[in-house]
């Protein structure tokens, strides 16, 4: 670890990379500490402490929601653009050819008509929230100018924090939206630790103790099937070409457990999320199916056991879309035959896609099980123990554990790279 740390120092490619990338956190940081005009800060506090699903909003915003900031949304619109793109590739043949067979031109394509999504999305989702806001008496009522100024304002917030996650992606290590949310998880943790210090009881060893054994399960579970994989032996066929033999080799295609890293929970949160919000928003409605259904959606959302069991469908279906819409046995069996190479005793072609997908299918559902099952078990564990501050735990170690484990290992890749150069 001390001499991956050195190397990082001593390149200047690598250090100016995570230069870059704590310059654009630093900058993020700084945007979620301005607030909103006319946030009454007492009301505000006592608001989230009593509302389960804005606790668990804050953090999917990187904890810009906490004061009500400028980028109060986070990326949650840019996340929400990006997962209906991915579903209209399964609907439309066009958008999937753009997005897997255009090549860099046409992912590039494919992410413009999501930024472009990202707006509506951010302007509905802010006049929501600030409505909420307003009637719930955080913010202050405002001048219809004023009002729209606010939406104005958090929706550029948050297309600015699409550009900063985008430009740490191409000029940094690591996915830059998965980051955002992860310096936001991880400011919290002074904060919190010393609210922790300040409010500890003896008497809640046990408690402490539970949350100690399930964060290190989450952690552990979530390393697992991220590092799990099976390797498929492939073998390739001699060819001479002139005085040179090419081929007779044989090597693997790796096939990990959960190829989506940590997609999957990002995606199921942004999802989870909006019912309670819309039940929140009716709420304010007079109308009787406005009511009903306000009344519907928020016990429904407040009742744990039916929260997790969404959760876990969520992140179980995600873990498959999402594996479907990047790993393409067809075309990973087309490349194998065109290289010559073939998978002992299948034959090469439609044979070795089949092949391929029962084999993905199988450990994508053990993947998918694990991994729903380790983001709904702090909810288990709080339902069962009436332990509050385990909640939002799993959540944010599921985050926080991925894209550590995404970050290192592009991290060794460029380390590799330029040992081998």
């Amino acid at each position: 670890m001390l001499q991956k740390l050195k190397q990082i120092v001593t390149t200047p490619e690598l250090r100016n990379k995570f230069l870059f990338i704590l310059g654009m956190l630093v900058v993020f940081r700084l945007f979620a500490a301005i607030p909103v005009p006319g946030v009454d800060p007492t009301r505000l506090r006592s608001f989230f402490q009593g509302n389960q699903f804005f606790g668990l909003l804050n953090i999917f915003s990187g904890g810009a929601l906490n004061n009500l900031s400028i980028v109060m949304l986070g990326v949650g619109p840019y996340i929400t653009a990006s997962i209906i793109m991915q579903l209209l590739t399964m609907i439309f043949p066009r958008l999937k050819e753009i997005y897997q067979e255009e090549g860099e031109a046409g992912r590039q394509r494919f992410n413009q008509y999501s930024r472009i999504l990202t707006v509506p999305l951010a302007i509905l989702q802010s006049y929501g929230l600030l409505i909420l806001l307003i009637r719930k008496q955080v913010l202050p009522h405002l001048t219809p100018f004023g009002f729209l100024t606010n939406i104005a304002v958090v929706t550029a917030g948050t297309l600015v924090l699409m550009w900063l996650g985008e430009l740490i992606t191409e000029k940094g290590i690591g996915n830059g939206v998965s980051l955002l949310i992860f310096a936001g998880i991880v400011s919290r943790l002074p904060s919190d630790f010393g609210n922790a210090l300040t409010t500890f009881d003896p008497s809640q060893v046990p408690v402490y103790l539970v949350f100690l054994i399930v964060a290190l399960t989450v952690i552990g579970g979530v390393v697992l099937i991220s590092e799990g994989q099976r390797n498929i032996p492939v073998s390739y066929a001699k060819r001479v070409r002139g005085m040179r033999v090419y081929g007779g080799v044989s090597t693997h295609l790796p096939l990990r457990v959960n190829q989506a890293g940590v997609i999957p929970i990002i995606f199921a949160i942004s999802i989870v999320l909006f019912p309670g919000l819309v039940g929140n928003i009716l709420a304010g409605v007079s109308a009787g199916w406005a009511q009903a259904t306000s009344h519907f959606l928020i016990a429904a959302f407040n009742n744990t056991w039916i929260y997790a069991a969404v959760y876990f469908l969520l992140v179980f279906a995600f873990t498959y879309v999402y594996t479907g819409l990047t790993f393409d046995p067809g075309a990973i069996s087309e490349n194998i035959q065109k290289q010559g190479g073939f998978i002992l005793g299948i034959r090469p072609g439609r044979p070795t896609a089949e092949y391929l997908s029962k084999i993905l299918s199988r450990i994508t559902l053990a993947g998918a099980l694990f991994l729903g099952a380790i983001a709904v078990l702090p909810l288990i564990i709080q339902n069962l123990l009436s332990i509050k501050a385990i909640t939002l735990g799993g959540t944010a170690l599921l985050i926080v554990v991925s894209v550590i484990l995404e970050t290192m290992k592009q991290v060794d890749a460029q380390l590799v790279m330029r040992e081998y150069d």
